[in-house]
């Protein structure tokens, strides 16, 4: 199964205060925008998404159809496939959106609780 590109999603309390202290250890600030409460940092291929006020909780996140740069690649395993296997191996899955084809997203909760957004973006 490829899951595509890998971040760890942390819910702050400060965004601008986060993005100076990602920035500190070497981060730039490669996307999302902080007037939407959002940034993504970005350290060689480690990407960490700061999220102010979106969730509780910090999570693991993959994007199918991204590599680490944000570039698209083909082929990719869709969303809806990964979701169909996450299923048949007998896992619960939450918070479903999209449709047919294109955009999407799941959750699975690991053993220990951790949530995994499975979010796709084309």
């Amino acid at each position: 199964m490829q899951l595509g590109a890998f971040s760890v999603s942390l819910s702050v309390k400060d965004l601008t205060k986060s993005i100076a202290f990602y920035k500190d250890l070497g981060f730039s600030h490669f996307g999302g925008l902080v007037e939407h409460n959002f940034a993504i940092m970005k350290n060689g291929d480690t990407l960490i998404g700061l999220f102010q006020g979106m969730f509780e909780g910090n999570m693991l996140t993959f994007n199918p159809g991204w590599d680490q740069s944000a570039n698209e690649v083909d082929p990719f395993e869709d969303v809806r496939e990964i979701k169909a296997k996450v299923k048949a191996a007998g896992h619960d899955v939450s918070q479903e959106t999209g449709d047919d084809s294109g955009i999407g997203s799941f959750v699975v909760i690991d053993p220990d609780g951790n949530p995994i957004l499975i979010d796709q973006h084309r």
